[in-house]
């Protein structure tokens, strides 16, 4: 009996790693949103991160007959360019590149979404329209 008790350990072990990784650090999905800088923002509890929403041009509606705006909640890496380059684009349009994992972690930033490149940010107030 005791012979089985040091492998079982071990594979449970290397499944539950194998879990964790999946849910924490698999990436689900990599893409490019496109968007006004609401805010951007470093906040927590314990573990500082930089936070922002990224309002995208549009409507989506949960329930039928309302309106309300698309919105993009994402984190940035500390200490990242990112991070340095969105601190000061408040209210810019600006096109990110992000990962989408299956579940936040703290030290990582409170969304599923980490915004890894900053692609563009343009002056939104000069966007070429002939309304003023």
């Amino acid at each position: 009996m005791k012979k089985f008790i040091g492998p079982a350990i071990v594979v449970l072990v290397i499944v539950l790693a194998g879990v964790f990784w999946w849910r924490y650090y698999f990436v689900f999905a990599e893409g490019v949103k496109a968007g006004n800088l609401n805010y951007f923002e470093k906040k927590g509890f314990i573990f500082k991160t930089w936070e922002g929403r990224l309002v995208q041009d549009g409507f989506q509606s949960p329930n039928p007959g309302a309106l309300q705006s698309n919105e993009f909640r994402f984190s940035a890496a500390e200490g990242d360019s990112v991070s340095l380059i969105l601190e000061r684009s408040g209210g810019k349009f600006v096109e990110l590149r992000y990962k989408e994992y299956l579940n936040p972690i703290p030290w990582r930033g409170a969304s599923e979404y980490v915004v890894t490149e900053v692609l563009e940010v343009t002056d939104a107030r000069n966007s070429g329209l002939p309304m003023r």
